[in-house]
């Protein structure tokens, strides 16, 4: 089933590899929809670190196969379903989702459409706005895999979370709270710090501030703690992380630089967020469990992307939105 959709549409774009020169506005095809697939229209996209990378060409390694251009860049976002492909049968056409496509060959959420794998799609979670649900895909999908599959986070443990302030790092304070765990945040700036404590963080620190991050931390976790998630790494981190008993669990999604390093006896790993249905489920159930904020720090205009991905590497809270429709 279809709604009347264009065959052209205007796009946040590159046609080579480089830096910020090369991303400008065009006219390209809406791809089309395969099996198993849906047609979002585009009302929100997110705007993250790797959208730079893959802008320069740093992602192509991950790819099975070789970019196409035009190129269109954005990993997730959210909208309203206009068509859906064969086989396709919890989608419907007016159904309201946010999605993640991460380095699809059909090209991204930087567009007024996008396609995706249906299963990579979920509900717009109640209490959420289309700019908060436009940047959770790809950031809450981490912040899960990071605090429950990976770390195994529940009641009564003791998490620290490092890098607390930024996309990943405000809904992972917020998923550890709710899963039961005491969490202690290294934020970034005065307003990091103000931020995760009103999410829940029972203590926070300024992790580029002058107070001694270490002592901070053995402060709040006399015993030790449990687990860490490290989403910004250096030698203060470092140093933070001693704090880790042994026997715990410190994770890292790939990406984060310098690798973080975990003291004598405390197991490290790193992963990577992975969409599939299962997960999103489990994100929208969180979410919806109650009162629950995604901090968007500004939204820009399509034909601004590239303002916006200069901004991506400045200081800014939560994330940053692209506004399509």
């Amino acid at each position: 089933m279809k709604t009347s959709i264009p065959s052209q549409m205007k796009a946040a774009a590159i046609d080579r590899f480089g830096g910020p020169e090369v991303l400008g506005m065009k006219t390209v095809s809406v791809p089309p929809v395969g099996p198993g697939e849906v047609l979002i229209q585009v009302e929100t996209a997110g705007v993250g670190q790797w959208d730079s990378a893959e802008r320069e060409g740093e992602m192509e390694e991950l790819k099975p196969g070789k970019s196409s251009f035009p190129y269109v860049l954005g990993t997730d976002g959210a909208g309203a379903i206009v068509a859906v492909g064969e086989g396709v049968k919890d989608r419907k056409v007016g159904d309201r989702v946010y999605a993640s496509g991460f380095l699809s060959d059909k090209g991204g959420f930087f567009a007024e459409y996008a396609v995706v794998k249906a299963g990579d799609t979920a509900p717009m979670p109640k209490g959420l706005s289309a700019e908060q649900a436009g940047v959770l895909a790809a950031d809450g999908i981490t912040a899960l895999q990071g605090v429950q599959d990976t770390l195994s986070i529940r009641e009564g443990m003791t998490v620290l979370v490092c890098g607390a302030s930024g996309g990943v790092g405000h809904l992972a304070v917020q998923l550890a709270r709710r899963l039961g765990a005491r969490v202690m945040a290294v934020a970034s700036g005065a307003d990091g710090v103000a931020l995760v404590k009103r999410l829940g963080a029972e203590q926070a620190v300024d992790g580029r501030g002058d107070g001694d991050l270490a002592k901070a931390v053995r402060d709040f976790a006399p015993d030790g703690f449990d687990a860490a998630l490290v989403l910004a790494g250096g030698e203060g981190i470092d140093k933070a992380l001693q704090a880790v008993k042994k026997g715990g669990h410190i994770a890292y999604p790939n990406g984060v630089e310098p690798v973080p390093r975990a003291p004598d006896g405390v197991k490290l790993s790193s992963y990577d967020g992975k969409s599939n249905p299962d997960v999103l489920a489990r994100l929208n159930r969180l979410i919806e469990a109650g009162p629950f904020h995604v901090e968007v720090a500004q939204v820009y205009r399509l034909d601004d992307a590239g303002r916006a991905l200069e901004a991506v590497s400045k200081h800014h809270l939560g994330k940053l939105a692209l506004r399509i429709h």
